[in-house]
């Protein structure tokens, strides 16, 4: 009997975790009759205004950039990275880069607020890449174990 490593056997759980796949909500539109009706009405009540609609963003961009923030991926919040932009009282910003809730942060900076932005964001965007190749990685090394476990390599 062969012993099974208990690397393994975290990767594997880990894997599994990270693949159960999001609940899909799907929405269905019914008109009925009444509904057809009442919609051909207000067509004609309608036909002559244009109401005019105000462009705004679908994220507001901050006014100021102290409090920005942005958390990274991972199934445990204790080692999930968090950034947080906090101005100075020298009016310059800078980046605090945490791991977990309890850690000491690593300050970066100064920088301006849209660089302290900048900073966050690319940052952000990098620890969602690296977290996609890992558990892809561990993804493919769970299904390369089942299929050594079950005899077939």
């Amino acid at each position: 009997m062969s012993e099974i490593d208990p690397t393994d056997h975290a990767l594997a759980t880990i894997a599994s975790i990270l693949e159960r796949p999001e609940p899909v909500l799907v929405v269905r539109e019914t008109v009925t009759e009444t509904e057809t009706e009442m919609a051909a009405v207000d067509e004609h009540a309608i036909a002559d205004e244009h109401p005019e609609v105000e462009e705004q963003p679908l994220v507001p961009e901050p006014a100021d950039a102290d409090g920005y923030s942005k958390v990274g991926p991972g199934p445990m919040v204790a080692i999930r990275l968090k950034w947080t932009v906090h101005r100075g009282d020298d009016g310059q910003y800078y980046v605090h880069e945490t791991i977990g809730e309890q850690s000491t942060p690593v300050i970066s900076g100064p920088m301006t607020s849209e660089a302290a932005v900048h900073f966050v964001d690319e940052h952000e965007d990098e620890a969602h890449r690296r977290f996609e190749v890992l558990r892809s990685e561990i993804a493919g090394r769970s299904s390369l174990a089942e299929f050594e476990r079950k005899g077939e390599a």
